[in-house]
């Protein structure tokens, strides 16, 4: 009974760890950073569709998390990539996605996404 208590802990520690855990390869950039830099790259909203179109950073393509596999050949390995979700959970997994399918370097998310942003946004 205890190894089965070690092993769900063990389990639970490692998804809490996968989740939150920002790889180097990543740059995490204020709303001023990120401001500078995205207009120079490929900017993807990987919220879903409803989120998106609730209201966006204007620009920015959606690509849903939830569809990246089936669409990361729309993603240019060879320009800067800016990601963005509601909270910066989703786009650290697009970004680690995207870096081992797709091999692209420049990888940038949103530090608090979507929810901390304060820019203009568009919405439909």
């Amino acid at each position: 009974m205890v190894y089965l208590w070690l092993i769900l802990l063990g389990f639970i520690a490692y998804t809490l760890f996968k989740r939150f855990y920002t790889p180097k390869y990543l740059k995490t950039l204020s709303q001023e950073d990120f401001i500078k830099g995205y207009r120079k790259a490929q900017l993807i909203d990987v919220r879903e569709p409803r989120e998106y179109d609730g209201g966006h950073i204007l620009g920015a393509r959606n690509i849903p998390m939830s569809q990246l596999r089936q669409r990361m050949n729309e993603v240019r390995n060879d320009q800067p990539v800016y990601l963005y979700c509601q909270s910066g959970a989703r786009s650290r997994q697009a970004a680690q996605f995207l870096k081992k399918k797709r091999g692209v370097e420049d990888l940038s998310h949103l530090q608090g996404g979507f929810k901390k942003w304060s820019g203009k946004i568009k919405k439909k």
